[in-house]
C-alpha cells in the first residue's frame, strides 16, 4: 500500500475511524470509500475532532479552525452522516460518525444532495466483501455489538416472560418521533446489483433522537404510530429479523433484515463469525409432539440454524425432524412464525445475555473489548497530554486480563460506575443518560 505515506489526511481520517467503538482496518478498500465520501476539508476537520460529543467552540479550539469556517464544514458533514449532530443544552454538539452504525448506514439512507449511490454501493460492498471489518470486531469473545435480536413475541412459548424492551411494538407505543428511512443494507445490495430478494427497503425505523437526526437531515420521514405498527407486521409476513440497538434504553432504531443482505447476519452466514448478532435472552425449541416435519422453519431461519434431519421415531410419520444448531441460534423467532401446529417456539436461554442499559454503557464495554476505550476518555486527538495518556491508558486496557477482569459479572457494574462518575466530574453527566 504504498500511496498511504507521509501526512495522507485519508490514511489518518481511516485511522481516526478505527479508533473507534467500531474498528476499520486500513486497507485500499476502506481508504477509496473515505476517499470519495470526504472532501478534504472535511477529511481534516474529522480527524482533528474530539471523539465525543463536543460543542462548536470547543472542536473550533481543537482544530484551530475559525468558527464560522468550522460549522460550515460541520453541517455538511452532519447533511451527509459523517458527523452526528444532537441537540443538548441548548446547543448542537458533534461527534463523529463511526463506521457502524453511522458512515455506512447513513450515506446509504440518504435522499437529497450530490449522490452517486451506485458508486458508493460498489465500494461497500466490495468492503464488506472483503471481511476484514468482521475479523477486527467479531473475534471470539466479544460480547458487546452494536445491534441486538429482538424477538418475535407471536413465537414465544406461551409460559414465557418477556421484559419491554425486548418487545418491538412497546418500543414503538413508547416513543415520542418516529421515523422510516431506507434500509442501509437493502440498498447496498440493489445498487451494487446483488439483491436477491423482494423485500421493500423502507424499513429501518429510527426513534428519538435517531428520528430527530435522520428527518433533520432527509435520510428519513417521519411517520405515526400506526404507520409505524403497519411497517412491522408487513416486515413479520416478510419474515425479517428484528435487531435494535443493543441498549435497554433510549432505543434509537430497529433494523428489519432479511439473511441475503443484511451484513451484520451475512457476517455470520457468509464468514462465520458467530457473535457478529447479540442474541435475544430466548432460543428456539421444537416440541417433539407437536411437530409434523414439514420443514418450514428450517427454510425461514435466516442464519441456517435449523437443519431437516431423518426421524428416528418410528412411532410418527414424519420422515423428517427439524434439529436445531443452538450455538448459533439468535432467538429472533422468524421460524416459529411460520410454524402452523405453534411445535417451534422461544424459551428462555439459560443465562441472559448481556444488553446494556444505556448507549453510554454501550459504547464503554464496546470500546473496551476493541481497544479504544482509552479514546472516549481522553478524546481530544491534538492535545499531547491526551495522546500521552491514550498510550498509556492503551496500554493497560489491552491487556487481556485486565479487559476480562472489569467484563466480569463481578466488576463490569462498578467499572461503569466509575465511569459514569468520571464524566458527571468533568460536566458532562447527560452523557450517562443517553
Amino acid at each position: 500500500m504504498g500511496h498511504l505515506v507521509g501526512k495522507d489526511i485519508y490514511k489518518q481520517l481511516v485511522q481516526k475511524i478505527d479508533a473507534q467503538p467500531v474498528r476499520v482496518p486500513l486497507n485500499d478498500r476502506i481508504y477509496n470509500i473515505v476517499k470519495t465520501l470526504y472532501s478534504a476539508d472535511e477529511a481534516e476537520v474529522y480527524v482533528k475532532m474530539p471523539y465525543g460529543l463536543s460543542t462548536v467552540d470547543r472542536i473550533a479550539k481543537c482544530t484551530a479552525m475559525e468558527p464560522t469556517r468550522l460549522r460550515n464544514v460541520l453541517e455538511s458533514l452532519s447533511d451527509k452522516g459523517l458527523v452526528i449532530d444532537l441537540w443538548i443544552e441548548d446547543q448542537y454538539n458533534y461527534m463523529p460518525s463511526p463506521i457502524a452504525v453511522g458512515i455506512f448506514e447513513f450515506t446509504m439512507m440518504r435522499t437529497t444532495g450530490d449522490l452517486d449511490m451506485k458508486a458508493w454501493a460498489k465500494l461497500f460492498h466490495k468492503y464488506f466483501e472483503d471481511g476484514s471489518l468482521y475479523k477486527a470486531n467479531f473475534t471470539e469473545g466479544m460480547q458487546v455489538g452494536p445491534l441486538r435480536t429482538i424477538p418475535h413475541v407471536e413465537s414465544l412459548a406461551d409460559h414465557v416472560e418477556i421484559l419491554d424492551y425486548e418487545k418491538a411494538i412497546h418500543i414503538v407505543e413508547t416513543a415520542e418521533k418516529m421515523a422510516v428511512g431506507l434500509c442501509s443494507c437493502r440498498h447496498e445490495k440493489y445498487h451494487a446489483d446483488a439483491k436477491e430478494c423482494d423485500v421493500p427497503m423502507d424499513t429501518c425505523l429510527s426513534f428519538g433522537m435517531g428520528a430527530e437526526f435522520l428527518t433533520r437531515h432527509n435520510m428519513a420521514t417521519e411517520v405515526g404510530k400506526s404507520q409505524m405498527l403497519e411497517n412491522l407486521a408487513r416486515s413479520r409476513e416478510y419474515g425479517l429479523v428484528f435487531q435494535a440497538d443493543n441498549v435497554q434504553k433510549g432505543i434509537a432504531s430497529i433494523c428489519q433484515c432479511c439473511g441475503c443482505c443484511c451484513n451484520l447476519l451475512l457476517g455470520m452466514n457468509k464468514f462465520g463469525y458467530e457473535n457478529a448478532i447479540v442474541t435475544s435472552n430466548f432460543i428456539a425449541s421444537i416440541d417433539d409432539a407437536q411437530c409434523n416435519g414439514c420443514g418450514k422453519c428450517a427454510k425461514a431461519c435466516p442464519i441456517n440454524a435449523i437443519t431437516m434431519v431423518a426421524d428416528a421415531n418410528t412411532e410418527t410419520k414424519r420422515k423428517k425432524q427439524p434439529e436445531i444448531n443452538l450455538d448459533i441460534c439468535i432467538g429472533c423467532g422468524v421460524c416459529g412464525l411460520s410454524c402452523k401446529p405453534a411445535a417451534c417456539r422461544l424459551v428462555a436461554r439459560e443465562q441472559r445475555v448481556i444488553h446494556p442499559e444505556t448507549t453510554f454503557e454501550r459504547v464503554i464495554l464496546q470500546s473496551l473489548e476493541r481497544g479504544t476505550l482509552q479514546n472516549q476518555i481522553f478524546d481530544n486527538p491534538q492535545n499531547i497530554g491526551n495522546k500521552t495518556m491514550n498510550a498509556i491508558l492503551g496500554a493497560f486496557l489491552n491487556l487481556n486480563p485486565v479487559k476480562k477482569a472489569l467484563m466480569s459479572d463481578t466488576l463490569r457494574s462498578r467499572f461503569l460506575g466509575a465511569m459514569r462518575t468520571g464524566v458527571k466530574l468533568q460536566g458532562k453527566g447527560w452523557l450517562t443518560d443517553m
